[in-house]
């Protein structure tokens, strides 16, 4: 994760970003107003990456939606698939 102070764009992967100008910081794919968690829930309901893709149009990639989904369970599971005991701390680069 990239920081550049309080307040400012947090680039969460290759793909995802939050950014307070963009949907009130709530985690979005680059270059779009696509919300993570709209993915999530699509995925979650049972859509297929490869439906989702199509579904927005090409503006989502399948590269953006895998690192959904492995960010996602890095946020819940350690790195032995145990659920995590408490949330982990951000890697801010500086």
């Amino acid at each position: 994760m990239k920081a550049n102070g309080k307040g400012q764009r947090i680039e969460v992967g290759r793909f995802i970003v939050a950014d307070p100008k963009i949907c009130h910081g709530q985690p979005t794919y680059k270059g779009t107003r696509i919300m993570v968690w709209q993915i999530l829930e699509d995925l979650g309901y049972g859509e297929s990456v490869d439906e989702l893709v199509k579904a927005w149009g090409g503006r989502v990639s399948r590269e953006a939606i895998l690192e959904t989904i492995q960010l996602s369970k890095n946020a819940l599971l350690n790195h032995q698939g145990k659920l995590r005991s408490r949330r982990p701390k951000p890697l801010v680069v500086a």
